[in-house]
């Protein structure tokens, strides 16, 4: 039987408009592109999102790692919101458009008169997300919100680290990638509720909100408790053994989850039997207790071995086990590969580049074909023209410094 021909992407023709800049708004965005929403990306023509200078390549190319991340499948008009003529433009594209998203902070788009009130008045369906530090009814609304900050006053960073070290952040900005994905879903339920009655609404979310969330059953533990979790490193304070151990050439990471893996585990994979009948070892709870012996023994057997060979050997004992792996590794690992996880795109100034796909894998209605980030400006006048300009008008907000067209 064949497979069905696949349907245009989930949002096809959904238009985004994206004031967002960094990480978390952009996160968001990225995942409407992903999924096909033309999401035009809206920055100031005087050096645009701010990551276009973070992290810049060695070739001399002036693009940034950063920016190419979380900004594939979107255009960029390069625009002046500052200037009446800017904040017209932003009208036109607002009557037109689904969705905004910006993350600015609490005032900034209501003083340019850009705000959810403002807007609604041209477009009734419009959803409007602004993504902020703290909220919009918060009492710290008008402080700027960045994800260090969010870390550790959602007590993220409290739980991060070794357990005799201090708090750590993650290296990865997980308060921002979070909030993004919360924004995302919040706008996609919005979305569905405009279906009902053709209505729009804002959306308020917040970086430590969403950090606050993201602590999920810990947070829970400690309402029920009053105590904050211990840190524990890459190990886990209810399920021994989990964590990383030392083979002869470097790390696995392996778990076992319950007494089924633990018998598997000692019998087939580490073909000692004999650990079952160690009173020290008998349960979750008991190994837990005893974490310290329990590791030890583990460490000793799992020294003797490669990783490929203790990957090969407990995998066939159905045991969940990894190896630790450097980015560049993991990048090119072929059940990465096999997924089209990596995929090659040509970008205006780079040529080809491989970069991270969707991992939103639809059987009907698949992510949007990969397009490369944009230049500062690249689409500035194919989106002007969508908002209704004639040439000569883009000519003239062109000359006037409102917007910025990139030729190259």
């Amino acid at each position: 039987m064949s497979n069905p021909v696949a349907a245009p992407p989930p949002l096809e023709g959904i238009v985004v408009l994206d004031f967002t800049r960094v990480l978390a708004g952009p996160w968001a965005s990225l995942s409407l592109a992903d999924l096909g929403a033309r999401v035009i990306k809206i920055e100031n023509p005087n050096g645009g999102d701010d990551t276009r200078r973070y992290d810049l390549l060695p070739n001399g190319s002036g693009e940034s790692a950063y920016f190419l991340a979380v900004n594939r499948n979107k255009q960029s008009l390069a625009l002046d919101i500052s200037s009446e003529a800017g904040q017209q433009v932003v009208f036109r594209l607002a009557a037109k458009a689904d969705i905004l998203i910006e993350n600015f902070r609490a005032d900034v788009m209501t003083r340019q008169g850009l705000g959810y009130e403002d807007l609604k008045q041209v477009n009734q369906g419009l959803i409007y997300c602004s993504v902020t530090g703290y909220g919009h009814s918060s009492p710290n609304k008008m402080v700027a919100g960045y994800d260090p900050i969010a870390q550790a006053e959602s007590g993220m960073m409290w739980m991060t680290g070794e357990a005799n070290g201090p708090p750590l952040r993650t290296g990865v900005s997980y308060a921002d990638m979070f909030t993004g994905m919360f924004a995302c879903q919040a706008i996609l339920g919005a979305l569905h509720a405009r279906t009902r009655d053709g209505q729009g609404q804002h959306i308020d979310i917040a970086l430590l909100d969403s950090a606050a969330a993201a602590v999920a059953n810990y947070a829970q533990l400690a309402l029920l408790t009053g105590k904050s979790p211990k840190r524990y490193g890459s190990e886990h304070p209810f399920v021994e053994p989990l964590g990383t151990y030392d083979c002869q050439d470097g790390l696995i990471s392996l778990i076992c989850g319950n007494e089924r893996q633990w018998e598997r585990f000692c019998k087939d994979g580490l073909e000692r039997p004999d650990l079952l009948d160690d009173p020290r070892l008998k349960d979750i709870e008991t190994r837990v207790a005893n974490r310290d012996y329990t590791r030890k023994t583990l460490a000793a057997i799992l020294k003797e071995k490669t990783k490929a060979e203790w990957v090969t050997k407990l995998r066939s004992a159905g045991m969940p086990v990894g190896v630790v792996r450097d980015l560049v590794e993991a990048l090119t690992a072929p059940e990465l590969r096999a997924r089209g996880m990596v995929q090659t795109t040509t970008h205006k100034r780079l040529g080809p580049i491989e970069q991270v796909a969707s991992p939103m894998l639809l059987s009907r209605t698949p992510a949007a074909p990969l397009t490369a980030p944009p230049l500062l400006g690249q689409h500035s006048r194919d989106c002007l023209a969508f908002a209704g300009y004639s040439e000569n008008e883009i000519e003239a907000l062109i000359q006037e410094g409102i917007t910025l067209e990139t030729k190259e």
